[in-house]
């Protein structure tokens, strides 16, 4: 590397904010506006069972341990993905890798708030615009109120979460969001129809 090179990047300031991967973007019509959710901490969490309960005391939530189902309190949500795995999201970026650490409890933990985003769905056509990509049954009696699952979405994986009777938060990869919003955007133009 070069003297000049190494200086520059030396003396200049490295740090930035985080892009957002959907920044500016909006979509759907009246049956179902698409929102990018704002930015978020992310945690991919593993542990077995008898440290569920100490390790939800030290997320301040409680891990669910049913199938499709999820938690949520103060901005922070945990989603059910498997009998040993979850998705914790702080939407107040609170340090969650620190929160599991001080549980002293044998888990893994992976912070992937740099590789996921979220594309929030609302409006009386949400059901109708999440199922032109996903193939999952979206009523309420199937999917509920804060059900949750790891599924598809066209070619991409998802994990979706019914926050309301007409709202949804999909959490994708940040690559995958630009191909994720495009057909979202389409199906919600459809759902109005």
């Amino acid at each position: 590397m070069s003297e000049l090179l190494r200086s520059e990047l030396l003396g200049s300031d490295l740090s930035h904010a985080r892009t957002l991967a959907l920044a500016g973007r909006h979509g759907g019509l009246g049956a179902a506006a698409l929102t990018p959710a704002a930015p978020a901490t992310r945690l991919s969490l593993r542990a077995k069972p008898d440290a569920v309960e100490t390790l939800s005391a030290a997320l301040g939530i409680s891990l669910p341990t049913r199938p499709k189902t999820s938690a949520s309190s103060n901005g922070r949500h945990a989603l059910w993905l498997g009998p040993d795995e979850w998705l914790v999201i702080d939407e107040t970026e609170a340090d969650l890798m620190a929160a599991a650490a001080s549980s002293n409890v044998l888990h893994s933990a992976t912070d992937v708030s740099h590789r996921n985003t979220a594309i929030l769905v609302k409006g009386f056509g949400a059901e109708v615009a999440v199922n032109g990509g996903c193939p999952q049954d979206l009523t309420l009696a199937a999917f509920p109120i804060n059900a949750c699952s790891r599924t598809i979405f066209g070619k991409a994986e998802i994990v979706l979460l019914r926050t309301a009777d007409d709202a949804f938060r999909i959490e994708c990869w940040r690559s995958f969001s630009p191909y994720v919003f495009g057909l979202l955007s389409e199906a919600a133009e459809d759902a109005g129809n």
